[in-house]
């Protein structure tokens, strides 16, 4: 400990090594060797501990003589920031395609709108939002084609009001955008078969159900028939019937994979949601075991630092415990915060992936 200097043993070095989005405008570091100062999530070659020096705001470093980073460019917007907001620009000019029942912009006129190159772009676009401009696009056809279907459009209107530029392009992926035939999912499950059975684990009941294509739902409580209910009200119209031994062992390997989920699930999925919650899903899928997230990085990693209450909503509505992780998700604070199927749930789970 003797031979660290000031600058190790503050707790905001830590944070200038991880270059943690967190901090970002809460301190400024400076450089005494290049008269620079920075933000802590500057792009920048970390300096010596040596030739650090914090300050809580832009003017304090500047009346001590330091001058502003070009590449951070710590009086203005951040890079994060920048990156973001060219992301949610581009998000909106697929989400407006979609709206008027066009063809989404591809990469290319995506990346040309952002002043990027197409590599570059698509790159920032993926680490803002989990999703590839492709996957965000299909994800906003998706629901709009699922908004079609639930108010009783035709299967072919919706298709073509979803942007789809012909029948047969929808149908190539009909089972990812609706895990059913659409007809189907228009008429609210009818006609389709989800299998279902009801273990018991060291974290009480856990109902698995699964369609023709994959696991659709994976829920957990104290109360078999409370869990039964919640699955008919999810497809009122489907017809639901017991596991038969195969799927019994089904539902064992998705025991032990809640038991232990550092083990992971090598078992097809059925997700259904919106496109916001495939966008959160997905990032919460990205969380490895042992780690947590705020709700706010989730927000700021999709790129919509200010929907941290709608990603606590799509956290609650999570058909698939332990799949997707929405228990390590943490309040700002580090606190558990609430979840779907209890705390206690929620704190076991952590404490076995640690």
């Amino acid at each position: 400990m003797d031979d660290l200097t000031p600058a190790e043993l503050d707790p905001r070095w830590q944070q200038v090594r991880d270059r943690d989005p967190d901090a970002d405008g809460r301190f400024f570091y400076a450089v005494t060797t290049t008269g620079v100062y920075c933000r802590p999530t500057c792009p920048a070659r970390r300096p010596r501990p040596a030739n650090l020096r914090f300050f809580d705001s832009a003017d304090q470093a500047e009346a001590a003589g330091f001058r502003p980073c070009l590449r951070c460019n710590p009086r203005g917007q951040g890079v994060a920031q920048a990156n973001a907001d060219r992301v949610a620009a581009a998000c909106r000019m697929i989400d407006q395609a979609v709206a008027q029942g066009e063809r989404p912009p591809g990469l290319g006129a995506l990346a040309h709108a952002a002043g990027q190159s197409p590599w570059h772009f698509h790159r920032q676009f993926r680490a803002v939002t989990g999703l590839t401009p492709r996957a965000y696009a299909q994800a906003r056809r998706a629901q709009r084609m699922r908004a079609g279907l639930a108010q009783g459009q035709g299967v072919t209107q919706a298709v073509y009001e979803a942007g789809y530029g012909s029948g047969s392009r929808f149908y190539e992926n009909a089972d990812k955008v609706l895990g059913m035939t659409a007809t189907s999912y228009r008429d609210k499950g009818h006609g389709a078969t989800i299998r279902f059975a009801i273990g018991r684990g060291a974290l009480g009941e856990v109902l698995v159900a699964q369609s023709d294509r994959g696991i659709c739902a994976i829920t957990m409580g104290d109360d078999p028939q409370a869990l039964l209910d919640d699955l008919q009200d999810r497809f009122p119209k489907a017809r639901l019937i017991g596991g038969d031994a195969d799927f019994e062992r089904v539902v064992a390997r998705v025991l032990a994979f809640v038991e232990a989920p550092g083990a992971g699930l090598d078992l097809p999925l059925d997700i259904r949601g919106t496109a916001f919650q495939q966008m959160v899903w997905q990032a919460l899928q990205q969380i490895p075991p042992g780690q947590t997230a705020s709700y706010a990085q989730i927000a700021e990693r999709i790129g919509q630092p200010r929907a941290v209450r709608a990603v606590a909503g799509a956290c609650a509505a999570n058909p698939l415990a332990v799949v997707i992780p929405c228990h390590r998700v943490l309040r700002s604070d580090g606190g558990l915060s609430g979840y779907r199927w209890g705390i206690e749930r929620k704190r076991d789970l952590l404490a076995r992936e640690r």
